[in-house]
């Protein structure tokens, strides 16, 4: 089962705290400060992984932390600065935070900074001065950032074949490709699409069976948007049409039931056609 929909929460992590520290060295009666920086916190990163194919590893973990900064110490040592985390997702991934912002992932490779770690305090010998030269206070570290994040995938195929429920799609793709798609005599046997690899020797072209497409669909018939999005990136559609007699019976000079196709090119074909 193809997973295309996710929700997840991550949390940049805080900074760490400020140190008050003075200096307690033999021979040194009168130490000035010396309390160290709180390490920065770990940032999130989503990345584009071409390894992956779907988005069913946030069906079983939804909630996602950076590391937290380290506290400042005395001597003047700065707290370490908190692990970040990188969360992998595959090509044609939409990415839409909770304050409106949105983000698409399709070249492997990419990085996007989706939470910022939250800055680390400062240590009280920041605040020494010719007037107060023994601060007893230090900064408290800031928070990270938190988001509310929708994750859809829309399939980049090269090769994607639409027709009606029953059409022969699925039929298709198991012929020419190594899938095996569920097929059967009944409307909407296929619920999701199921990609396929066509190898040759100079290059492997990556087909799409689309769910039935039916009047309506944009409007929400039948499975609606939910496959009518994997049909805007696709490079080329590829319309399967059922050449049986309407009436069910094999005519004699056409021998068995068979299967035209014909190919037109998608070019900024978007989820509001039908």
């Amino acid at each position: 089962m193809l997973n295309d929909q996710a929700n997840i929460s991550v949390k940049a992590g805080g900074g760490g705290d400020g140190s008050m520290s003075f200096r307690r060295e033999a021979h040194v009666p009168r130490g000035g400060p010396d309390g160290g920086d709180g390490g920065r916190g770990g940032e999130i990163m989503l990345i584009c992984d071409g390894n992956l194919r779907d988005l069913s590893a946030f069906h079983r973990r939804r909630v996602f932390e950076a590391g937290r900064g380290g506290h400042g110490k005395g001597k003047n040592q700065h707290g370490a600065d908190g692990e970040s985390l990188e969360i992998r997702v595959p090509p044609g991934t939409i990415a839409e935070l909770d304050n409106g912002t949105r983000l698409d992932l399709v070249v492997p490779g990419t990085a996007i900074d989706v939470a910022r770690g939250g800055k680390g305090g400062r240590g009280n010998a920041h605040f020494a001065t010719a007037t107060r030269q023994a601060p007893k206070f230090a900064e408290r570290g800031l928070s990270g950032d938190a988001h509310e994040i929708e994750l859809r995938l829309k399939l980049l195929a090269d090769v994607g074949l639409v027709g009606l429920p029953n059409a022969g799609k699925s039929s298709l793709l198991a012929a020419l490709t190594r899938a095996q798609p569920k097929v059967a005599g009944y409307p909407f046997t296929t619920l999701q699409p199921v990609l396929g690899v066509l190898e040759s020797d100079d290059r492997q072209l990556v087909i799409a069976d689309i769910p039935g497409l039916i009047e309506g669909a944009s409007d929400g018939a039948g499975l609606g948007h939910d496959f009518l999005a994997h049909v805007e990136r696709t490079r080329l559609l590829v319309h399967v049409l059922d050449l049986a007699p309407l009436d069910g019976t094999d005519d004699a000079s056409t021998g068995p039931r068979s299967e035209q196709i014909r190919l037109s090119d998608t070019g900024g074909c978007g989820s509001s056609g039908g």
